[in-house]
């Protein structure tokens, strides 16, 4: 992976010093001055400086949000964010989120280190240069092992992966996929991701058909229906056979017809490959793109055995954390669909890995997301340098109840005639309603 060149000024306007950090993740305008002293980064393996002066982190801000009628009996992480803000002595701020308690993620960035295998993620990062970040993805790792190298410290890397290459394209004005690789396609199909509600099996289905319809009205080709009647993510307070769960999936294909593109999340309900492939096999006729976590993440062979009996494709890996647990995921556990959450794995540089290894084995990629515009955008750049990218999941505002998500992000990718348009503007490519970013500020 090569990270595209960025060329500014090295004469920081705040030689004697650092400027003043703006309020909350608002930026300031950064000034260049004429002259003839510019560097180029070219990925982390090459660099050619011809002045001395390099861009320096000088602050990280943690800001947790949550809704305040947040309910716990539900299985919503759309209730709550970290937004991380990376401040520069340039004046610009990357902005990044993951989707893990906030709280947890806050102690992994801001907790002291006590030894050298053992540090603190914004404690190695504070005087760096931010337009290296897969130099400094692997300084993390290394620096936070004996307390990271998988769970909540890569998801809190992640956070802070994802503001450096915001950063990265800001400084270069350029578009966070033009730093990332080649353009992979024209435009980026998002599905619609779809969870019902409804305290009885019939409004339950009644529900997400509904939402089926809707989406279709507002143009998506593609979604991606939650059936949980069952297992661990079942908050309905329902408890339905199997079959229950056929029919809903029988009505929401009756729904949008044949030549929309179905997915079907299931949540992890099935004990094993053998009670799920009893459903499973019913399904053939039903055109399911891929079902989504039919078993408990560590069954891996069970998702093996899934992926040479099921009649249609696998997918999972919306928790995996770092390229490794995906090589135990494709390798071991055989899916056929690799769903890394940008913010999870790792950010922007280790789901870019996650991509290439998904490449080399001939396996598709689509990125799970279930929080904010943040979230949507870093999905968006990762996908439109990856041409074994067809989908990314979509959160709909209009089809959700999260207020972080319809409220936190001004302008976020549109979508028109069933696309998004390539982002176009430098960085990530979005910003943060500050108002918003206030009134749901919790810690």
């Amino acid at each position: 992976m090569v990270l595209g060149e960025i060329r500014r000024n090295v004469h920081s306007p705040h030689a004697g010093g650092y400027p003043p950090k703006p309020p909350g993740c608002i930026a300031a305008t950064p000034r260049l001055i004429g002259g003839t002293k510019t560097r180029m980064i070219a990925g982390t393996k090459t660099r050619t400086a011809l002045g001395s002066n390099t861009m320096k982190i000088t602050d990280i801000e943690c800001h947790i949000l949550l809704v305040p009628d947040v309910r716990k009996d539900v299985t919503s992480s759309a209730q709550d964010d970290i937004v991380v803000c990376v401040h520069t002595d340039e004046g610009i701020v990357g902005i990044g989120e993951t989707d893990v308690n906030p709280w947890i993620a806050k102690a992994c960035i801001e907790a002291p280190g006590t030894h050298t295998m053992g540090l603190g993620l914004k404690e190695m990062l504070m005087g760096e240069d931010p337009l290296q970040p897969e130099r400094l993805w692997e300084k993390l790792y290394t620096g936070s092992a004996m307390n990271g190298r998988r769970g909540a410290v890569i998801c809190a890397m992640g956070a802070l992966d994802i503001a450096l290459w915001d950063i990265c394209g800001k400084a270069a004005g350029k578009p966070c996929w033009q730093l990332l690789g080649e353009q992979a396609k024209p435009h980026i199909v998002p599905y619609a991701s779809l969870q019902p509600t409804g305290d009885s099996y019939e409004a339950y289905r009644d529900s997400l058909v509904a939402w089926a319809s809707r989406a279709r009205e507002l143009g998506f080709t593609a979604g991606k229906m939650e059936v949980t009647l069952s297992g661990p993510y079942n908050h309905s307070g329902l408890d339905e056979p199997d079959d229950k769960i056929t029919e809903i999936v029988a009505a929401c294909r009756a729904a949008v017809g044949p030549d929309f593109v179905m997915m079907v999340d299931v949540q992890y309900t099935w004990s094993d490959a053998d009670v799920a492939l009893r459903t499973l096999g019913e399904w053939a006729d039903l055109d399911i793109y891929f079902v989504e976590t039919p078993l408990q993440i560590d069954d891996l062979e069970g998702y093996a055995r899934l992926h040479h009996r099921a009649p249609m494709p696998i997918a999972a890996g919306e928790w995996q954390t770092t390229r490794f647990e995906f090589a135990e995921l494709m390798d071991a556990g055989m899916i056929d669909v690799a769903q890394p959450d940008v913010g999870r794995v790792g950010g922007l540089t280790e789901a870019r890995r996650v991509c290439e290894m998904a490449a080399a084995r001939n396996r598709r990629i689509v990125p799970h997301c279930w929080k904010t515009g943040i979230g949507i955008a870093a999905a968006a750049h990762l996908a439109a340098v990856t041409a074994h990218c067809p989908f990314i999941e979509f959160l709909p505002s209009e089809l959700c109840d999260s207020a972080l998500r319809k409220e936190l992000v001004d302008d976020e990718l549109r979508l028109e005639e069933g696309v998004l348009a390539l982002p176009k503007k430098p960085g990530l490519g979005i910003e943060i309603n500050q108002d918003a970013l206030k009134h749901y500020r919790v810690g």
